[in-house]
């Protein structure tokens, strides 16, 4: 949803041509010609940013400003005093009547626009400041094809089903997408639409609205498979995609994200954006090999010190084939929290009918390892 702007102006080609301006960046224009509309425009539409002139009959901008701070309703709301005063003594009382920000007239589009988008991105991180976060829990792995995705999306329909609490599945690995190919979803594109988006339009809005709600309970925020075309993309992606992760954790009581490897563009900074960390890996001496310098690098960001990092197990192969619990903790050096046993089986029949693997056998050993798992993350949620 386009974010609203009031202009209040006793003179209608400067309502008419700033209203245009505005309009062409995408923002929803509403517009008053004297301070005693405005004041009533603003209580009724709650705009996020008031542009404001001063020298109009009746309440100038300076009273506007005041009786828009003393009230409850509108206090909240950003103005930017916009007017052809200039003198100091003008700004100062614009300032000290509640305004947050003060320009003068004439002045060049592209710096009014500017001001704006300053103005609007502070209110926006003051009130997601102000929400509700939940528990983000992100996992990666030292090397792919180890079946983390796979992973990822049955703990937390594991954990829906645990709580009946919102839940959120975020694929964050453009052009690695499974989850829309293993449940036969056709809109796989949120994700590379968001990242196709300036950063400043990456809001909570955006990002609740790319949410795609499934018959399985949960939302996910699904990344396309194929790679083609992404190039364009790539440009601060790395800013975008903490940016999304940000605005996920306000939006569910728990928040999975599907890192991956540590080739992720801002990879630190998404982890950081975590409450916990899970490293999943498997009972493969190469794998585990690599796991163990993926820990040692994490412990220097801190992770498992004053953040919580998991080592997960994740065995697919039969049991001849793998290092012991003993040698697999040996080698990383570190405890293992959770082990998944293998099931070939049951994986093959979840792809030939499309349906999570929890679903297959929902009494079997998989699915009580998986549901024990998720127990644990339900429970820090509600701490």
């Amino acid at each position: 949803m386009a974010e609203k702007i009031l202009v209040i102006d006793d003179d209608l080609e400067t309502l008419r041509l700033v209203g245009l301006m505005l309009q062409k960046q995408g923002y929803h224009i509403l517009t008053a010609a004297s301070g005693e509309e405005g004041i009533q425009v603003a209580l009724r539409e709650q705009p996020d940013l008031i542009l404001l002139d001063v020298m109009m009959p009746g309440l100038d901008g300076f009273e506007v400003t005041r009786r828009l701070r003393q009230n409850p309703e509108t206090s909240s709301i950003p103005i930017l005093i916009f007017t052809a005063k200039s003198q100091v003594e003008d700004k100062v009382e614009g300032y000290e009547a509640g305004a947050d920000d003060y320009l003068t007239k004439p002045i060049h589009p592209a710096e009014l626009i500017a001001h704006i988008k300053a103005l609007l991105g502070r209110s926006r991180a003051r009130r997601e400041a102000a929400l509700p976060r939940g528990y983000v829990l992100g996992l990666t792995a030292a090397k792919g094809g180890i079946g983390l995705s796979t992973l990822a999306l049955n703990l937390g329909l594991a954990c829906y089903q645990r709580s009946k609490s919102e839940v959120v599945l975020a694929e964050l690995r453009l052009g690695e997408g499974i989850w829309a190919e293993m449940l036969s979803l056709h809109d796989d594109q949120a994700l590379k639409a968001l990242l196709s988006l300036p950063l400043h339009e990456i809001t909570r809005a955006t990002v609740d609205n790319q949410l795609l709600r499934t018959t399985l309970g949960v939302r996910l925020l699904l990344s396309p498979r194929q790679v083609e075309g992404y190039t364009p993309l790539f440009s601060g992606m790395g800013e975008k995609l903490v940016a999304i992760t940000r605005h996920l954790a306000t939006l569910a009581s728990l928040i999975i994200l599907d890192i991956g490897t540590p080739f992720l563009p801002g990879y630190i900074d998404i982890l950081n954006q975590c409450d916990e960390v899970m490293v999943v890996t498997e009972s493969q001496p190469f794998t585990l090999r690599l796991t163990r310098r993926l820990i040692t690098d994490l412990e220097r960001y801190g992770f498992g010190k004053s953040k919580i990092m998991s080592i997960v197990l994740n065995n697919r192969m039969r049991a001849d084939l793998q290092y012991t619990i003993t040698q697999v903790q040996d080698t990383l050096e570190h405890a293992v929290s959770a082990t998944i046993s293998p099931v070939p089986e049951l994986a093959y029949h979840a792809a030939l009918r499309s349906v999570p693997l929890l679903h297959i056998q929902p009494e079997g050993l998989y699915a009580q390892q998986i549901m024990q798992l998720a127990s644990q993350y339900v429970e820090r949620t509600r701490v």
